[in-house]
């Protein structure tokens, strides 16, 4: 018979990815923790984990298996905490990562309003637009846009959205509007950093087709934000999600380029560590933002095209 004190220690450990993570979060010694995975992997004849001294990854027998029993763990353990969190204030640090250009669409009054609202929590952003380790920067919860691959996190996804195609008026005013796709490839466009200095944007048309058109220019980025920035000052035409753009094309610096065609956007998921344990400053603020996330509308802007399915 299975000891279900071991399931869920190795469902600790998968979601952690680390014997002494499980064992700091579970509050026993790191060599019980071992141990007792051992006694789980004889009890099911198999072997769940490969281990070395530097990474801890699951064999196939280890993933179906965590497959199976994880969500039931966590269930049990949230059920068993439930009186307790529903009788307690959200209070401490919450540890924020997200895109450099998270507060080009976040708005702060919502930060403002929230922390108002929670008077003992406490918010530290770490803004950047390389993936951090969630549980090495020690990360309460992400923003992460684009499909996430990592199953060990827990993932909830806020909103899909569409890239435009945008450029400066002072840029248009020296290099004309391109009458179609096929022009585009004769104007400096603002790209992702790319070795070759090229790379191929796919759009979608009115009607739902797919088109490609294959773009270069002497200024790249792999920030998006640094891309906007560019494309404002006037040093060719890009392709970026109208969450960032939105603004600026309100205010002018911006002008719609061939609106008739749009590029699927990469939307926007919330990430956690775990579910088991959250604390509930953690939670507030993630049902918050993905309240006021979920209200905006990110939809194509009028005449542009729109899908019949909600867009990566």
């Amino acid at each position: 018979m299975l000891d279900l004190n071991e399931v869920a220690m190795f469902v600790q450990v998968a979601r952690s990815g680390s014997f002494a993570e499980a064992a700091r979060r579970l509050s026993v010694p790191s060599a019980t923790v071992s141990r007792r995975i051992q006694q789980l992997e004889a009890r099911l004849g198999t072997r769940l984990m490969q281990r070395s001294t530097r990474k801890l990854t699951l064999t196939s027998a280890g993933e179906s298996f965590h497959e199976r029993c994880g969500p039931a763990v966590e269930e049990l353990i949230e059920a068993g905490q439930l009186h307790v969190a529903d009788n307690a204030e959200p209070t401490g640090m919450v540890r924020v990562a997200a895109p450099t250009s998270f507060f080009d669409f976040f708005q702060m009054e919502w930060v403002e309003t929230f922390l108002a609202e929670h008077p003992l929590v406490r918010l530290d952003f770490v803004l950047s637009d390389l993936l951090v380790d969630l549980i090495a920067d020690r990360i309460d919860i992400a923003f992460r846009g684009g499909p996430l691959q990592d199953s060990s996190y827990v993932i909830r996804r806020i909103f899909a959205s569409h890239g435009e195609l945008i450029a400066s008026p002072s840029y248009l005013a020296a290099n004309g509007m391109p009458a179609d796709l096929e022009e585009l490839r004769e104007h400096e466009c603002v790209v992702q950093s790319n070795a070759g200095g090229s790379v191929t944007w796919h759009l979608q048309d009115m009607d739902g087709m797919q088109k490609e058109v294959r773009v270069s220019g002497r200024f790249n980025s792999n920030a998006q934000e640094v891309l906007r920035k560019a494309a404002c000052a006037g040093l060719g035409i890009a392709a970026l999600p109208s969450v960032l753009t939105a603004s600026d094309i309100a205010a002018g610096r911006l002008v719609r380029v061939l609106p008739q065609y749009t590029r699927a956007g990469r939307g926007l998921s919330v990430v956690y560590p775990s579910r088991q344990q959250r604390p509930l400053a953690v939670a507030a603020f993630a049902d918050m933002a993905v309240e006021k996330l979920s209200q905006q509308e990110w939809a194509p802007a009028s005449g542009a095209p729109r899908s019949a399915t909600p867009l990566p």
